[in-house]
């Protein structure tokens, strides 16, 4: 099983709506995926209440201590991948989460504020020694200039930038208030491109196979 932590010291920066997302678009293709909702707020959990059974399942775990079991649990019941959502202001399960993952992401406004923010997010992960990358969430769809000039800052803190935007849009708020995911309640829509896309670079990072080319043995 691969596990892939979403981690950010900073609240708002959109942990819970690129885990959701990431974890949903997992399962559309075919890999058994769950998420392990690490925040006290439990907004995942809620989602998933909304989404009245429907998969990826949410795995509660608010307490650093229990996530090596948590995530035996998530073996035991199949997964092929899981996603933490962490809280903010929370340096032990941040590290906890950290430790497990095989790939971190930290979800980041491309504004000045979350730019600033960043550093004690970036000290943290590099800490752990893992391959981890910043997503720009919720950002102008189209400001080229802004998001070089994001990169170019969150460079300086010594962390790598994935290829993948996903951009302010109105679908993915739309979606998670109805226990969707914006691929979801608009398949052919913008957001639902930007979803498969970074979809598809974090299988290829993290080596997640489809569970029908796993069936078969053959990478996908």
């Amino acid at each position: 099983m691969q596990t892939v932590a979403i981690v950010s010291q900073k609240g708002g920066a959109g942990k819970t709506t690129l885990a959701l997302h990431l974890a949903t678009a997992a399962h559309a293709a075919g890999v058994v995926s769950l998420i392990l909702d690490a925040d006290p707020q439990a907004t995942a959990s809620r989602w998933s209440q909304w989404r009245a059974g429907a998969e990826p399942d949410v795995i509660d775990c608010a307490s650093p201590p229990l996530l090596a079991k948590k995530l035996d649990q998530a073996v035991e019941l199949g997964a092929e991948l899981a996603v933490i959502d962490t809280p903010p202001h929370a340096d032990s399960m941040s590290a906890a989460a950290c430790r497990v993952a095989d790939l971190i992401l930290v979800p980041c406004r491309p504004r000045a504020f979350d730019l600033d923010a960043i550093q004690t997010t970036a000290d943290l992960v590099k800490a752990s020694g893992k391959p981890c990358f910043v997503v720009f969430m919720a950002g102008p769809q189209r400001a080229i200039n802004l998001y070089r000039e994001a990169a170019e800052i969150v460079s300086g803190f010594g962390l790598a930038i994935a290829p993948v935007v996903l951009s302010e849009r109105a679908a993915y708020h739309h979606a998670t208030g109805a226990g969707k995911a914006a691929q979801e309640l608009e398949p052919g829509g913008r957001a639902a491109e930007e979803v498969a896309a970074l979809w598809s670079w974090v299988r290829q990072r993290g080596n997640v196979l489809t569970r029908r080319h796993v069936n078969k043995g053959v990478a996908a």
